[in-house]
C-alpha cells in the first residue's frame, strides 16, 4: 500500500483499538465478572488487521459522514467478529489450539469461560449500538436489523453450519462453496461496509453498491485464506498451515487446485474494484483491495 494509506489504515486501527475496552466494560465495576472480562479482553487483543472496523468508517468517510459517528459501529462489529472466531476455534467446532500465534481463548482459559467469552461479545454490539446517540435513532434500527440478519443463520452462524457439514458432504460444488463462504466470511465484511453507508445516512443505492463490493471482497479474502493454508507462513499466519486438509474440508484450493484458485480470487477482487468505481474518493480503498489480494498473512 501506499505510504499516506498506510498511515491512514495505523490511525483507523489506532482508533479502534484505543476505544473497544472502552465500549466493551465502560465504567462498570467488573470486579467479580473478571474472569470472563479477562477472557475477552484476551481474545480482542489477540490483534488481527480490523479489517471490518476499518471498512465501516471509510466507508462513512468517503461518502460524507463524520468517522467519529461510526466509531461505535465499528467496535461493535469487531466484537462480534472476535465472538465467532472463538467459538470457530472450539473442539466442537475446528478445534485449533492457536489464534493469530496465541493460544486460542479456550486454551489460554478453559473451554466453559471461552463460550460465555463468545456468547457475550456476540450480545454486546446491539447493546453498543442501541445506546449511540451520535447517530438517529431510524439509523440505530437499521443498523441492529442488519447485524443481526449478518450474524445469524443466514449469514455468518449459516455458514458455519454449511462448512462444518461441508466436511462430510459428498460431490460439493462450487456453487454450495461459494454460499457457505459468503455466509460465513462475507456476511459480516458485507454488513460493515453497508453499516458505513448507514452512518453516513446514505440511500439504499449506495447501500445496495457497497454489499456487492463486499460480496466480492468476501470471497476473495476468504479464497486468499484457503491458499495461505496451503503455502502460507506458519509463523506470519499465527496458527499451522495444513488445518483445513486435516480437518476434511473442501476449500477452493481443494476444489479448483492452486492456480485456479489464485485466478479466483483476482476474478473476484477485480469485480469488487469495479463496484468502487461508484463510490467518490476510492482511493484508500482500491489499495486495500488490492493489498488483501497479496497478503501474505
Amino acid at each position: 500500500m501506499k505510504d499516506a494509506h498506510i498511515k491512514q489504515l495505523k490511525e483507523y486501527v489506532n482508533l479502534v483499538e484505543d476505544n473497544l475496552y472502552r465500549y466493551l466494560v465502560g465504567n462498570y465495576n467488573a470486579s467479580l465478572e473478571e474472569d470472563v472480562i479477562s477472557a475477552m479482553k484476551y481474545s480482542l487483543s489477540a490483534g488481527g488487521k480490523r479489517l471490518r472496523p476499518v471498512l465501516v468508517m471509510e466507508f462513512c468517510r468517503i461518502l460524507g459522514g463524520n468517522v467519529e459517528k461510526s466509531l461505535a459501529s465499528a467496535c461493535a462489529i469487531e466484537m462480534l467478529h472476535t465472538s465467532s472466531l472463538i467459538h470457530d476455534d472450539l473442539p466442537c467446532m475446528d478445534d485449533d489450539d492457536f489464534r493469530r500465534g496465541k493460544p486460542s481463548c479456550h486454551k489460554q482459559f478453559n473451554e466453559w469461560l471461552a463460550v460465555l467469552a463468545g456468547d457475550n461479545l456476540m450480545v454486546k454490539p446491539f447493546e453498543i449500538i442501541a445506546n449511540d446517540e451520535s447517530i438517529s435513532t431510524m439509523t440505530r434500527v437499521k443498523i441492529i436489523s442488519l447485524l443481526s440478519k449478518s450474524t445469524g443463520f443466514q449469514g455468518m452462524i449459516g455458514g458455519q453450519v454449511l462448512d462444518i457439514q461441508n466436511e462430510t458432504r459428498e460431490n460439493i460444488t462450487e456453487d454450495i462453496l461459494t454460499k457457505t463462504c459468503l455466509e460465513k466470511t462475507g456476511a459480516l465484511i458485507s454488513c460493515a461496509c453497508q453499516i458505513g453507508c448507514l452512518c453516513a445516512e446514505m440511500n439504499q443505492d449506495k447501500v445496495a453498491l457497497a454489499r456487492q463490493y463486499a460480496e466480492n471482497i468476501g470471497l476473495a479474502f476468504q479464497i486468499v485464506d484457503d491458499i495461505l493454508d496451503v503455502v502460507g507462513n506458519q509463523e506470519l499466519l499465527g496458527k499451522p498451515i495444513g488445518s483445513d486438509q486435516l480437518q476434511n474440508k473442501c476449500t477452493f484450493v481443494t476444489l479448483l487446485g492452486l492456480e485456479d484458485a489464485k485466478l479466483k480470487a483476482e476474478h473476484y477482487t477485480n469485480k469488487a474494484l469495479s463496484v468502487l468505481k461508484s463510490f467518490p474518493d476510492n482511493d484508500f480503498l482500491i489499495d486495500l483491495t488490492n493489498s488483501l489480494l497479496v497478503r501474505n498473512y
